[in-house]
């Protein structure tokens, strides 16, 4: 029984995601499942996650919203995003220039999507949950305007938002990479 209900959930996996796309969204008030037809479009570097889009392609300009990230080195990447994605999930899909940002692929077990808001925006965005708060205890940075990019969804009014992205960052993956080197 309970090796059925394994191989259930596998299922998606071992068929191949490239075949077709299974997604779950929760955190933006969403809960839907449902699978299309997708197409493999390219690869993060740190991630084994593909960025997957639909055969039907791109939503419409009049659907998207335009949003600013400063990265760690003070360059002003900008990205389009539908309503209802994640700020994580605009920088991975768009695969923007920022080291080592979402590591635990939004499962909220990190804080390296750290990204500090402007004043304004931060007081209009929804209530921050206890494991936010618990996760950003552990950024680098941490400013009274904070949020973990996994946890802050698009919405229409947030165009033309521009989000600083800390300079530190806690990544585990970055001090095991030092530690290689130092023995070499």
């Amino acid at each position: 029984m309970i090796a059925q209900g394994i191989s259930g959930l596998m299922r998606p996996l071992l068929n191949g995601l490239s075949a077709s796309k299974t997604r779950f969204i929760s955190l933006c008030g969403v809960a839907e499942q449902h699978r299309t037809p997708a197409k493999q479009v390219s690869q993060r570097g740190f991630s084994s996650t593909h960025k997957l889009q639909d055969a039907s392609g791109e939503s419409r300009s009049a659907d998207r919203v335009t949003v600013h990230f400063i990265n760690r080195d003070g360059e002003q990447l900008t990205a389009t995003a539908k309503e209802g994605e994640s700020l994580l999930e605009v920088v991975v899909n768009q695969n923007l220039a920022i080291d080592g940002f979402g590591a635990c692929e939004g499962t909220l077990a990190c804080s390296t999507c750290h990204l500090i808001f402007e004043k304004d925006a931060f007081q209009k965005l929804d209530a921050i949950s206890d494991e936010e708060l618990d996760m950003l205890d552990l950024a680098y940075g941490l400013t009274e305007t904070s949020r973990l990019g996994c946890q802050v969804c698009i919405k229409k009014s947030m165009d033309g938002l521009t989000l600083r992205v800390p300079v530190d960052v806690s990544d585990v993956r970055r001090q095991l990479e030092v530690g290689k080197q130092s023995k070499q």
